[in-house]
């Protein structure tokens, strides 16, 4: 059966993306409210995060090979659906475990964010796809910054409840947005190999998409580890106050926000090896000048954060390119890829913030932090030389 391609304006995919984002950050500041509303401990409460992140990892692998199979639009409307109504049973929870499993019904909403990606390489060529990749990544930059912002206000005029209300508002607006906007993108039948059917495993057997997957998930994994360290060496290694650590941190936001916008612009203009191949060269660059700094003795929050917001700037030249590359191995397979490539750098994320915590040196981490996020970055490098080596021999 053939589906009339019609693609949805940028702004109804960037909207998709930046809700998936905010389904993991907006209710933070309200995780302790929950925890005494709910008559339980905060450790339980915060299973709402680390186990929602699991299942998100989890639905990339659903969402993305049924949406090579079924189309984009109704895997989209059906967990827009479901993540609406999940909102609510949240909003309306009145013990933990009831407000726990809404919550993990809510990982639906992934699905906004790995089949945008999908959406643009149906749609476009790959050098534009990557360009609006990087306009799209700008989402993922700004609603972690404004996400617990607002859910912090909600908290403190209406209670922690009023996070759930608006989340479950948001998905019903976003789903009459697509049932207008979103025409199916998925390539048509006719146009499908009839090695679809293998899906996943077909796509898991080129060496090519591994290069741009692994490429995605160690250049995102130097973000989580920054993450994860920034506060202690802000504390221990800086003595800086909790407003001045929030501005340091937004440093490599702020970085992710004008690569993704670099990557708008130049990415239609310059093959994805060349774009990644800069970035992970950006962010590589900007660290090693951060560690000589410090073996220097030049040691100064300014300089530290300075360097590794080099790791924003970098990433957010590669991850358009490195995200749209791993969907043109197989374009007929574009749903699975960014399925499986969203997968990876959520899983290798985790595996990276546990390792990061358990390396770090407690009374001196700012070395051993630049060390990590250089060693991610320069893995990230090594998959793009591999990725180059690779389309060097397809293409020959």
């Amino acid at each position: 059966m053939s589906h009339v391609q019609s693609p949805p304006r940028l702004i109804t995919l960037i909207l998709l993306t930046g809700l998936a984002v905010l389904s993991l950050n907006m209710f933070l500041p309200s995780l302790p409210s929950i925890a005494e509303a709910l008559d339980t401990d905060y450790a339980t409460v915060s299973l709402a995060v680390a186990g929602y992140l699991a299942v998100t990892a989890v639905m990339h692998l659903i969402v993305g090979p049924l949406s090579d199979r079924i189309g984009r639009r109704p895997v989209l409307l059906t967990a827009l659906a479901v993540f609406a109504g999940a909102s609510i049973g949240c909003a309306l929870a009145t013990d933990v475990w009831t407000f726990l499993a809404f919550r993990m019904l809510q990982a639906g909403v992934i699905a906004g964010s790995a089949l945008s990606l999908a959406i643009v390489r149906d749609t476009t060529p790959e050098r534009k796809a990557a360009g609006l990749i990087g306009y799209i990544s700008m989402a993922m930059a700004v609603a972690p910054m404004l996400g617990p912002m607002l859910g912090g206000v909600l908290d403190t005029g209406f209670g922690w409840r009023a996070n759930f209300y608006v989340y479950g508002a948001a998905g019903l607006v976003l789903f009459g947005l697509c049932w207008v906007d979103l025409g199916e993108t998925r390539p048509t039948r006719d146009a499908v190999s009839p090695s679809q059917s293998r899906g996943a495993a077909d796509l898991l057997r080129a060496p090519l998409f591994w290069a741009y997957a692994l490429c995605s998930a160690f250049s995102t994994g130097a973000f989580y580890i920054f993450l994860t360290g920034a506060p202690l060496v802000a504390q221990v290694t800086f003595g800086v106050s909790t407003a001045e650590l929030g501005i340091y941190i937004g440093t490599i936001t702020v970085g992710f926000l004008l690569g993704g916008f670099l990557s708008g612009r130049f990415a239609p203009r310059f093959p994805p090896i060349t774009m990644m191949l800069t970035g992970r060269m950006v962010a590589c660059l900007g660290l090693t000048i951060g560690l000589l700094c410090l073996w220097l003795g030049y040691l100064s929050p300014v300089l530290f954060f300075g360097s590794t917001a080099f790791v924003g700037l970098g990433n957010g030249l590669t991850m358009p390119s490195s995200n749209t590359g791993a969907m043109s191995v197989r374009p007929d397979l574009a749903g699975t890829a960014a399925g499986v490539n969203g997968a990876l750098i959520v899983a290798g994320g985790a595996v990276l913030t546990s390792v990061t915590g358990a390396l770090l040196p407690p009374d001196d981490p700012a070395q051993a932090l630049l060390l990590l996020m250089l060693a991610a970055s320069a893995a990230g490098l090594i998959a793009v030389l591999v990725a180059a080596r690779l389309s060097r021999e397809e293409a020959g």
